[in-house]
Parts: C-alpha cells; sequence; structure tokens
C-alpha cells in the first residue's frame, strides 16, 4: 500500500491532538460506565481483566495494573463481582491468593459496546501503510511505557 501523504505537523500539533483523543476517551470512558452501571475506576479494572483473557490475574497485579492500594482493589473486585462482571477463582498454585476472571455475559456485554468502535478504528489504521502503522504502534508503546513511568514517580499508591 502507497503511503497516503499527510499535513505536516509540529510536536505542538501532535500534543494537542493527543490531549484531545485522552480527553474524549475520558468523557467516553465515563459515559460507558455510567451505561453499564459500572464507575470508570471499576470498568478500566475490568478492561484489564478481559485483556488477560485465560492468564487470569491476581488481585495484586490488578491493583499495579490500575495503579491503585491493595485495599482498593479489593473494593473494586466486590462491587465487579456483585455487579456480575467477575468471579473469584482459587489460585491453583498459592491457596493464599486468588484470581479473577471474567463473566462470560458480562464480557459480552462489553464486547458489544466496544466492537462497533473497535471496528471503526481498524478501518482508520487501514487508511495507513504498514510502515506508518508501525511507527503508530512504536509511538503508543513507547509513549505508554513513558507515561507507566510518570505515574510511578509521581503519583506513587504506597
Amino acid at each position: 500500500m502507497q503511503a497516503t501523504p499527510r499535513p505536516s505537523a509540529s510536536p505542538a500539533q501532535a500534543l494537542s491532538a493527543m490531549d484531545h483523543l485522552i480527553a474524549t476517551s475520558m468523557v467516553g470512558q465515563q459515559e460507558i460506565a455510567a451505561q453499564v452501571g459500572l464507575n470508570v475506576t471499576d470498568l478500566t479494572c475490568f478492561a484489564y481483566v478481559l485483556e488477560a483473557g485465560e492468564n487470569l490475574l491476581t488481585a495484586g497485579d490488578l491493583a499495579a495494573r490500575a495503579h491503585v492500594t491493595t485495599g482498593a482493589v479489593t473494593g473494586i473486585l466486590n462491587r465487579l463481582e456483585r455487579a456480575g462482571y467477575v468471579t473469584r477463582r482459587p489460585d491453583p498454585k498459592d491457596r493464599r491468593r486468588v484470581r479473577v476472571a471474567a463473566q462470560p455475559d458480562a464480557e459480552a456485554r462489553i464486547r458489544e459496546i466496544y466492537e462497533p468502535y473497535y471496528a471503526r478504528l481498524m478501518a482508520l489504521f487501514g487508511e495507513y501503510s504498514a510502515e506508518e502503522i508501525a511507527v503508530l504502534t512504536d509511538w503508543f508503546t513507547r509513549a505508554s511505557a513513558l507515561a507507566a513511568d510518570y505515574l510511578e514517580e509521581h503519583c506513587r499508591t504506597d
């Protein structure tokens, strides 16, 4: 695929565009969370559970990913369990720990909401060359690591 000419942009314009995407995504997450009867943190934690798939997370794993304390994650898991989103399973290797599994019907409800959006994003990615997708993937990966490092440095929960 031939790369489509793109308008030139400065780093400041890219940063502004990123800020707009993040703000729109945050508002969207709040709207979706309200639609499914969760708060944004609980929805985010459920997304981490879904992302883990069959490699079930422990409560500690979830706390680290969500950047919350283990005490806070207990409340999150209690709410998600009461709402029918997750179940807790004993860890087969360590009886002191539990693993968190998504309830299939809850997973289906969330996928029903997100799949049309992801289909639109995939169509948008389809407008970019393989080389451009590689640059985007590299940027997203590196920016995510940078954000995680910044949170660790400036927003510790311990």
